[in-house]
């Protein structure tokens, strides 16, 4: 949740920069730190799918609890978790593309 909602954030104040113009007032490589900000919330997303998935495979592990032996996750939260993993890997896909697109926009 925090990746999304920080990416969220981020994304929102990259738009009101370029609604703005204040793009054509501030010096800088804009491409490159269009690159670079794909490139971390690529990452950090590429994580968060990976914790996800990890979490989801942990579906058949029992713990005791008041000696009776309960699954770890019930059905309902496991398919909650797999719906979870599975678009938080499509995100890191699409991530994957823009941060594919923001490097040739960045090297001609």
């Amino acid at each position: 949740m925090f990746v999304s909602v920080t990416a969220f954030f981020f994304s929102l104040a990259f738009l009101g920069l370029f609604l703005s113009g204040m793009v054509t007032q501030i010096e800088t490589n804009w491409n490159f730190l269009d690159f670079a900000y794909h490139f971390v919330v690529f990452v950090f997303y590429f994580g968060a799918s990976l914790l996800e998935a990890a979490a989801t495979a942990l579906h058949d592990l029992h713990c005791n609890v008041s000696r009776t032996e309960q699954p770890l996750l019930n059905e309902h939260q496991y398919s909650i978790n797999v719906a979870a993993t599975i678009f938080a890997f499509m995100t890191t896909a699409c991530y994957g593309c823009s941060l594919g697109l923001a490097l040739r926009r960045w090297r001609p």
